[in-house]
């Protein structure tokens, strides 16, 4: 890491302008975003936090950086971000994370959050809502899509898809993204998909239901199924989770009649029972 991460930094992020008079810098403007990043990605997440993070770690930034009068204070960091081209950084940024994308494996979730205090009530402006791709093994995020305020997260998604190199990974989607389309277009582009299912979708969910109950009772002797349990103990609770999975294809092309669900598995139910302080 030592080696590769200035090289990508100053590759990247080249052309950010420093905002700051000539007379003022005491500190590199590419030795201030590596630090910020390392420190985000370390677990940082305010400007004291990434100072400190900077001092614990200065031996090792020194290995990369020049860091000519040593770790900047958190008033720098915040001062140098506030005033730094906001469209230079995304860009660098980008550009910097498509290039950390080529290392990327193991899980990609793709999910939404609503951004707090970014609602505007006086002029009827509604909270910002993102789209986010989380690299879970790499603790990174690889790309947002701002979801339109007259839409939702289904219209954001195929775009969010469109930004990420996801071969080789798997993508899970919650609840709202068990589309067809999306699955389509996963596999398309080199990746496997965990997509949640609820009851927003009656007859796919009745199927897949279904095929559980019958794997439940043990009705069909070729359809095989495994099962696991789990109990976790913690905080006066004890819950055990049940998890089921169907990998008999006969059964899948049963729970999927039309063959949508391109690249389909397995089906997977978990059941939770929780246990708290002696009451079901």
């Amino acid at each position: 890491m030592a080696s590769a991460l200035p090289c990508r930094v100053h590759l990247h992020f080249a052309a950010v302008d420093d905002p700051r008079i000539e007379r003022c810098k005491r500190h590199q403007l590419l030795d201030i975003i590596t630090i910020a990043l390392c420190g985000v990605i370390y677990g940082a997440d305010s400007w004291v936090e990434i100072e400190e993070f900077g001092v614990a770690k200065e031996a090792w930034l020194r290995t990369f950086l020049s860091l000519p009068n040593g770790i900047p204070s958190h008033d720098t960091f915040g001062r140098v971000f506030a005033a730094l081209d906001p469209e230079q950084f995304e860009q660098g940024f980008e550009t910097w994370v498509a290039a950390l994308g080529t290392q990327m494996s193991g899980v990609i979730a793709l999910d939404g959050k609503t951004l707090r205090r970014s609602h505007d009530r006086t002029a009827g402006k509604r909270p910002l809502h993102l789209v986010s791709a989380w690299a879970a093994e790499n603790r990174l995020v690889l790309a947002q899509v701002a979801v339109d305020q007259k839409s939702n997260e289904i219209t954001a998604l195929p775009l969010l898809l469109e930004a990420l190199d996801v071969r080789g990974c798997t993508v899970t989607i919650d609840a709202m993204g068990c589309q067809t389309d999306l699955a389509q277009r996963i596999v398309a582009r080199g990746g496997d998909y965990v997509l949640a299912l609820k009851g927003n979708q009656e007859g796919l969910h009745a199927a897949v239901q279904d095929a559980f109950a019958l794997a439940e009772a043990d009705q069909f002797v070729d359809v095989t199924h495994d099962r696991t349990q789990t109990v976790e103990k913690g905080h006066g609770r004890v819950e055990t989770r049940r998890v089921t999975v169907i990998s008999e294809p006969a059964w899948l092309a049963h729970a999927d009649p039309t063959g949508a669900w391109q690249g389909l598995q397995s089906l997977v139910e978990v059941r939770s029972r929780r246990n708290v302080q002696g009451v079901v």
